[in-house]
C-alpha cells in the first residue's frame, strides 16, 4: 500500500485526507495512527453506539495474535468434577489459537467537483466514508463475512441458539439469565433496530432498568430481525486492534458500485476473537 502522508489525531480523517488531496490530487493516500471508525463526528452527540462499543479493545502492533478460549466438553470426561451441576463451567475445556488482523474496507465515490474544495471534501469523507466504514465494521463484527476477513459473532462455533419464549421481553431476559448461569454477566445486547423500536421502547421502563444494570444495547441491521445477541461482551470477547487506518484513492473491485466513478476507500485492521462462546446467546424473539 502506498503512503503519501500520515496523520495524527489533531485533524479529523476528512480534513487530513483533504489536505493530502491539495498536494497529491487523486494519488493521495493517508495513513492514520488511530482506528478511524472511532472518529466519526456523530459519536460526539449521538447516544447510539457502534457494535465495536460493546467489546473491550486491545491494541496490538502484531499482524497475528495468540488467544485463549473455552468450549463445552469436546472430549471424553475421565474425572468427575466436584459441583459440576452447580458450576457447569467447571467442565469446560481450555484451548488456544491464533488470529490474523484483517482489513475491513468501505468505499465511496467522490464527485470530482469536490477535489478543489477541501472543506466540502473533508465533510464528505467524515460524514459519508466514515459512516460506510462503521457499517462495514458492524457487519464484520456481527456476521463476518469471515474467511479472509474478520470472523463475526454469528460465525463463531459454540454460540448457543435459544428458542423464543412467550414474549420478546421474556426471550431477552431468559438469554440474560443463561449468561449468568455459566458464570458471566450479560452486559451487552446486539439487535436489529426494527426489534428495538417494536418490542422494547416504552415497555414499562425496561430500557432504563437494563441501563441501570450496566447493559449496553447496540442497534445494527446486521442482526436478522426477530433475533438478538446477548452476551458477556467485556469478558467473553476481544477486538485486537492495530490502531492504524488508511484512506486512499483506489480502483474498486467489481460489485462495489452500480456505476463507474472516482473512488476512495477507507480501511481498518483488526480481529475479533471470542474467548467464551458459551457466554453468547442468539435468542429468537418470536
Amino acid at each position: 500500500m502506498s503512503t503519501n502522508g500520515t496523520a495524527g489525531t489533531e485533524l479529523s480523517p476528512g480534513r487530513a485526507f483533504a489536505a493530502a488531496v491539495v498536494s497529491q490530487g487523486t494519488k493521495a493516500s493517508v495513513e492514520f495512527s488511530t482506528t478511524i471508525t472511532d472518529s466519526f463526528p456523530g459519536f460526539k452527540r449521538r447516544p447510539r453506539i457502534a457494535v465495536r462499543g460493546l467489546f473491550k479493545v486491545v491494541k496490538t502492533e502484531q499482524p497475528q495474535v495468540k488467544y485463549w478460549y473455552e468450549t463445552r466438553p469436546q472430549s471424553a470426561i475421565t474425572e468427575q468434577v466436584i459441583d459440576a451441576q452447580l458450576r457447569q463451567e467447571a467442565t469446560f475445556e481450555f484451548h488456544s489459537d491464533k488470529a490474523e488482523l484483517k482489513p475491513t474496507t468501505a468505499w465511496v465515490q467522490v464527485n470530482p467537483a469536490l477535489l478543489d474544495d477541501p472543506e466540502a471534501l473533508a465533510t464528505f469523507i467524515d460524514y459519508r466514508l466514515l459512516v460506510r466504514l462503521c457499517t462495514a465494521e458492524n457487519q464484520a463484527l456481527a456476521r463476518g463475512p469471515g474467511g479472509e476477513r474478520v470472523r463475526g459473532l454469528l460465525e463463531t462455533p459454540g454460540v448457543t441458539r435459544l428458542a423464543a419464549r412467550e414474549t420478546p421481553i421474556a426471550s431477552l431476559l431468559a438469554a440474560c439469565d443463561r449468561v449468568e448461569q455459566v458464570g458471566g454477566s450479560a452486559d451487552g445486547i446486539l439487535m436489529n433496530p426494527a426489534d428495538y423500536y417494536r418490542y422494547f421502547v416504552g415497555q414499562n421502563g425496561l430500557l432504563r432498568d437494563l441501563a441501570d444494570m450496566g447493559v449496553r444495547i447496540a442497534r445494527a441491521r446486521m442482526v436478522n430481525p426477530g433475533t438478538i445477541i446477548v452476551g458477556d461482551y467485556t469478558a467473553a470477547a476481544t477486538i485486537f486492534d492495530s490502531g492504524r487506518s488508511v484512506i486512499r484513492f483506489a480502483e474498486p473491485p467489481k460489485g462495489i458500485f452500480p456505476r463507474e466513478g472516482l473512488a476512495v476507500c477507507g480501511e481498518i485492521y483488526e480481529a475479533l476473537v471470542v474467548h467464551l462462546p458459551t457466554h453468547f446467546y442468539v435468542a429468537s424473539l418470536v
